[in-house]
């Protein structure tokens, strides 16, 4: 695995040499979804606690370092630190209200939800960081502030990400803290009962996660020069990001980034597709269509299926006696 895990990496950073101006917009997508993913991953799908309002963590982060850069000159490379930080604080509030006072289910992605409209609201009545207009970012071409003429550099930068969170996640899998948090996913009570510190496990996750999105957030505000509150702050984004690791396998190393190949070539393809003929929007059918499909048929998630599917074609495959002695085990 870490020898296929290398010439994966070894494939992506030679990627952008073969791929033309469109394809490489749609892979730089996935590369970004996918880290969203694999950050939403750590407390959504490793922990079991469902938010639905990650956005917000993007969009503090986004404007933290926009509006640093802006007020006081400082490098978006700096600044987007800082917005992490903020949007790790922010995760740190919500988290604690959330398990602090039993929240579970429904009732935490309700919590969610809710901090990530305050935050959108907030910000539409803000007018010293651009209100509802939304905060505009001037283009300079100059790396130092985060802006790049080749979209080959959005890409490496989007794959240093995702390489980054995975690289997290890899490491939380091997580590007390990730077997515990998968232990409060599948019983936390249990886990009480054994003395387990939930609480203090349960927030670090979301703050860890939360200071993840957060720099995803200075992506986002210097790829597309613009931060708009209805955007980044929306349900719709959170959607997004969530998709990624439920249709990949939510609490595996790769879900997210299965997840984000099979969707985001999906969603753009289809955008152009139902575009062309004017039926704008159409794209969210076949989102909807995928993800019932999914809950049906493979609701673990692809890559616990296809794992499940080579495992059983793997003991098909064995000799006679290995049948025997595994039978026995």
């Amino acid at each position: 695995m870490i020898w296929l895990g290398l010439a994966a990496v070894a494939a992506l950073l030679a990627l952008p040499a073969v791929l033309g101006p469109y394809a490489l917009t749609i892979v730089i997508n996935i590369l970004f979804f996918a880290y969203l993913g694999q950050a939403w991953n750590i407390v959504g799908g490793y922990a079991g606690q469902l938010s639905a309002g990650h956005a917000a963590f993007v969009g503090v982060g986004g404007y933290a370092t926009a509006v640093l850069a802006a007020e006081t000159g400082l490098t978006p490379w700096i600044g987007m630190v800082i917005g992490a930080v903020l949007a790790a604080a922010l995760g740190g509030v919500i988290g604690y209200l959330g398990f602090r006072f039993g929240l579970r289910g429904f009732y935490f992605v309700l919590l969610t939800v809710a901090f990530a409209e305050v935050c959108r609201i907030v910000v539409n009545n803000w007018e010293r960081v651009g209100g509802a207009v939304g905060l505009y970012i001037t283009f300079t071409g100059d790396p130092r502030q985060m802006s790049f003429q080749d979209d080959r550099a959005w890409y490496y930068f989007a794959l240093a990400l995702l390489l980054l969170a995975t690289a997290i996640v890899w490491t939380l899998e091997r580590r007390r803290f990730g077997i515990y948090l998968t232990a409060i996913r599948e019983d936390e009570t249990a886990c009480e009962a054994l003395g387990v510190d939930t609480l203090r496990y349960k927030l670090l996750a979301m703050m860890l996660s939360s200071f993840l999105t957060g720099l995803a957030g200075a992506f986002y505000a210097y790829r597309y020069s613009s931060l708009q509150p209805n955007a980044i702050f929306g349900v719709p984004l959170s959607v997004e990001i969530i998709l990624r690791p439920i249709v990949g396998g939510a609490g595996t190393l790769l879900g997210p980034i299965v997840g984000s190949f099979i969707l985001t070539p999906l969603g753009e393809l289809s955008r152009a597709w139902f575009g062309q003929g004017g039926w704008h929007g159409a794209h969210l059918i076949v989102y909807g269509i995928l993800l019932v499909a999914v809950v049906l048929f493979v609701p673990q998630g692809a890559v616990p299926w296809a794992t499940e599917r080579l495992r059983r074609r793997g003991r098909g495959n064995a000799p006679e006696g290995a049948r025997t002695r595994q039978g026995r085990a």
